[in-house]
């Protein structure tokens, strides 16, 4: 008499967190979120109203005179408001507190929701839902707000914000059924802010977890369509609380976490390889967007287009602009031509394109070396999973390069020059160790032996300090 074997199957077992334990301060919090989430609309009017006022009224202002502080001048003080506290702080809070500057206080995303409940709610379309969207909006961003001044001036900075939210608005009029089709797929500073979530101590988890790999659903409470019972990723949560009912046995909780822990685990948090790229890309472009303004090298190349305008007769190259593309501002010394917008973005284009290679040859190399001493999977696979270790030292690079003034307070003490270099030093070195600490965490999830994991390690400590160099001048400048 034959017997078959029987095979209990237990995935589903597995891919059940344990039981929730209480703690006192996490559960706190979530209950004040919890019962105040209705309220939470109030929230995102206050920032609305703050937002438009931060951009437009500087537009009807006298002139900022060269000796206006924040303190004295309400240009100069949306000005640092916006590049001094938000842009380097909304970067770092993601450390701390994964993407809930978007889910709680970004006015663009929840006027994006409210226009969404009048609209015709169309389907999203294939377009908008591409991964490289977000890239191509970021880098054009980027780029335009370069060109226009957006840090300098009070009607570059209108126009980059005011067009962004003007964009979202459309958006949120047009697709999606009461979702933020914006915040999924669009946003410039969402996809960015949700790579760098990967790094953050908060999560929100199901507490039943269905097996297999995140899906995307525009059914349920999530409003970046997010299928939550097989949610194993941070990227696209942005903790509005609406998915959290702890009153429900299955239901997506907050939890505290390690801060990395998600990169170090990246094989099972869904590693994504165009968002490896994008982060290659913006570190890239967001270098470029700083070395213009300090490399001699940028001036170089652009006397020489000049001469090789002027050799071949390209005259139109000569003449000054549109407003909306470069910055003209004669009553500020400032006038851009059609050359400036070539060089510029040209240059950043370039910066994006070179830094890039070099991040992807590293992390290939890397990618091939832990192959040789034990990795296992694909090299695409294991090619994904190490892009990820430059999320951190990226991250910094962004506050330090392009986040600047919010160090400027410490030039005015006792410390000087010296202590805001100290400080942006300091920072990067973080920065780069936690990303060599998470290229030997995602190393041994490969499989590679402790005894070999400094081989595959050394071309992105390479990395590191490639880019380390590259930001030397924002670093150490003056």
């Amino acid at each position: 008499m034959s017997h078959k074997q029987i095979v209990i199957p237990i995935v589903a077992q597995a891919a059940t967190p344990p039981a929730r334990s209480p703690k006192p301060f996490r559960d706190a919090i979530e209950a004040f979120f919890v019962r105040h989430r209705e309220r939470l609309v109030w929230v995102h009017a206050a920032a609305f109203v703050a937002f438009v006022l931060i951009i437009v009224l500087p537009l009807f202002l006298d002139e900022a005179p060269e000796t206006a502080t924040p303190l004295t001048h309400f240009t100069t003080f949306a000005n640092y408001v916006m590049w001094g506290l938000w842009f380097p702080l909304v970067f770092l809070s993601v450390i701390f507190t994964g993407r809930s500057w978007c889910g709680l206080f970004c006015p663009m995303g929840a006027a994006s929701e409210w226009l969404n409940k009048i609209g015709p709610q169309k389907r999203i379309p294939a377009w908008l839902r591409w991964e490289g969207t977000p890239a191509v909006s970021f880098v054009i961003t980027t780029v335009l707000g370069q060109t226009v001044g957006v840090r300098d001036h009070p009607e570059a900075a209108a126009e980059i914000f005011g067009g962004t939210l003007l964009a979202a608005l459309v958006i949120g009029y047009l697709f999606g059924r009461k979702k933020r089709a914006w915040c999924r797929h669009l946003c410039p500073i969402g996809r960015l802010l949700g790579l760098y979530s990967r790094l953050g101590a908060v999560e929100f988890a199901p507490q039943v977890r269905r097996p297999g790999r995140d899906a995307y659903s525009q059914k349920g409470a999530c409003p970046t369509m997010i299928d939550l019972v097989g949610k194993n990723e941070s990227r696209h949560c942005i903790e509005c609380f609406r998915c959290v009912n702890p009153e429900a046995k299955g239901s997506v909780r907050m939890e505290f976490r390690r801060p990395g822990v998600e990169v170090e685990n990246i094989r099972d948090n869904r590693a994504n390889p165009a968002e490896a790229w994008f982060l290659f890309l913006d570190t890239g472009v967001a270098l470029g967007a700083f070395l213009w303004l300090v490399l001699p090298s940028y001036q170089h190349l652009r006397q020489w287009a000049g001469a090789t305008a002027l050799e071949h007769g390209w005259n139109w190259l000569l003449d000054v602009g549109p407003s909306w593309l470069v910055s003209v501002h004669p009553q500020r010394g400032e006038v851009f031509l059609w050359l400036d917008f070539f060089t510029i973005s040209g240059f950043m284009i370039a910066w994006m394109v070179g830094l890039t290679t070099l991040l992807a040859t590293t992390t290939g190399l890397a990618a091939a070396l832990s192959g040789r001493v034990g990795g296992d999977g694909s090299f695409g696979r294991r090619f994904t999973e190490l892009g990820y270790q430059y999320a951190p030292v990226a991250m910094v690079s962004l506050v330090i390069g392009l986040g600047a003034m919010l160090f400027d307070p410490i030039r005015e003490t006792a410390l000087g020059t010296a202590g805001v270099q100290a400080v942006k030093g300091m920072l990067f070195v973080v920065g780069a160790a936690w990303s060599v600490w998470l290229s030997q965490k995602i190393l041994a999830r490969q499989g590679v032996p402790a005894h070999w994991r400094w081989l595959p390690v050394l071309p992105g400590l390479a990395g590191c300090t490639i880019i380390g160099a590259c930001w030397w001048p924002a670093i150490f400048g003056a």
